[in-house]
Parts: structure tokens; sequence; C-alpha cells
């Protein structure tokens, strides 16, 4: 393989049918092999709140009991992602929906509860790559809901850009690989009200200042850090941009 390319998209496609059809197409058209990542949307608190299960959130992360670890399981690895695998389906993708229990393909641990319990939340341990190899080679695409395993029976649940940087590291062994962090922003913004003015390129030397004068900020420092993180231990490079723009060319890469 040449090249492998890693998708990860959100609520903000999640929660809109229109968007979330233009996406899958643009994904579609995608060449080479591919990994969608996706995360959860407002579906699972919906359905939680109908069934007068207490919604606890941290700092914008789920608090996952056992009553919620049973909803998220059912929307994210079950509802969510086979009709995304549908939708895929539809346009000549062939999507094959996973969690990371299925195959054994991705495991992780359970995090500690100090200083925070988050409950039946994980932390990304190990990606099965020669399996991961295996479906690519066989040219179906896989579709990672946010739904790990321990690989002791326990189901968690574990944060998407996490799971999406996780797997884009173990397909490394295979090929170099492209990670893109698909959002509602053309990129990173320096200004936030201006999409025209995406920052082309973040580098590990440019950051700092970036961040220094505030024109990183907030949720979109763990996201960048994040993404050097995972540049210094071998993707070859990161995007994040719009997903309605997937195919344009315009985002902030991170080299």
């Amino acid at each position: 393989m040449k090249k492998i390319t890693v998708l990860k998209i959100g609520g903000n496609v999640i929660d809109n049918p229109e968007a979330l059809k233009t996406f899958l197409r643009e994904f579609a058209a995608v060449e080479g092999p591919k990994i969608l990542v996706h995360g959860g949307g407002k579906l699972a608190t919906r359905l939680a709140e109908r069934l007068e299960l207490k919604v606890q959130m941290v700092d914008g992360r789920r608090i996952t009991d056992k009553g919620m670890l049973d909803v998220v399981t059912m929307v994210y690895a079950g509802l969510i992602n086979k009709q995304i695998v549908a939708g895929l389906q539809a346009v000549g993708c062939n999507a094959l929906g996973l969690s990371g229990a299925d195959g054994n393909i991705v495991t992780a641990r359970r995090r500690a509860s100090e200083p925070i319990d988050f409950g039946f939340v994980g932390d990304i341990e190990r990606v099965n790559a020669d399996l991961l190899g295996n479906m690519l080679e066989d040219g179906l695409v896989p579709v990672f809901s946010a739904i790990m395993h321990d690989g002791h029976g326990t189901l968690l649940n574990c944060n998407a850009d996490s799971v999406a940087t996780s797997v884009a590291l173990g397909a490394t062994a295979l090929a170099p690989v492209d990670l893109v962090f698909c959002f509602e922003k053309a990129g990173v913004l320096r200004d936030p009200e201006d999409e025209m003015s995406v920052i082309p390129e973040i580098t590990a030397e440019n950051y700092p200042p970036l961040k220094a004068d505030g024109t990183i900020s907030k949720g979109m420092i763990p996201k960048v850090e994040n993404a050097l993180k995972a540049v210094s231990q071998g993707v070859r490079s990161v995007t994040i941009r719009s997903s309605a723009r997937l195919n344009d060319g315009i985002g902030t890469v991170i080299r």
C-alpha cells in the first residue's frame, strides 16, 4: 500500500443528515485505502434523557456509568455506525462497521478513577495492524465507532479523536498514513469569525507562539497538540479541515 488515509468525523456531521450524506459521498471519492472513525453526536444524550438517565459531563467529556454505557453502545456502535455503513454502501464504498471488540482489533484499558471517575471510559492500548491490513488489502473500508473493549468482556466508551489517532498510529506499520480531522470550520483559524483566515501549516516550531498569543486557544489546543504528537510518533501528516470541503485542499496541515 502506498498510503492510508484515516478520517474522523464528529457530531457536527452526524447530527445533520444532509451534511452526513454529502460527507459520505466525498469520503467515498478519497483514493486509496481509507478508514473512517466517527463520534456519537447528540442522539445518545437525547435517548438517555428519554430513559430518564442522568447525563453528566466534565470539561466536555461524558461520564459513562453502566446505564450510559448501554446507551452509547446502542447508539454509537449500533444505530449511528450502521447508518454510516449503509450510507457508504449506497455510494459504492464497501464499508465494514466495527467496534474495538470486533476481531479484537482495538483494545483499551479503563481510565483510572483519580482525579475524576469517568466510569466506563477507556484509553487505547493496542491496535491489531495485521487484521487492519488484511481488511484494507481485501478492499474493505473499516468504519470505527468509539466503543472499544478491554479484552476481558468489558466495553468502554473512548474519545473518538483518540481512537482516530491510535488507529492512524497503528496503521503506520502498514504504510505511510495521513490523518484528517473533519469539523465545522475550514481549518485552524487566526480569526474565529473569518473562515478565510486558515493557518495553512502548523509545526512544532511555529505552534508555541500561536498558543502564547492566544491565536490557538480553548478546545483547539488539545486537538493541535494531539496532532503534533501523532506526527512525532510516525503519522506523516494531520489535517484539520471542514467536513463539507473534504477534497478542495483547504485546511490546516500539521507536520
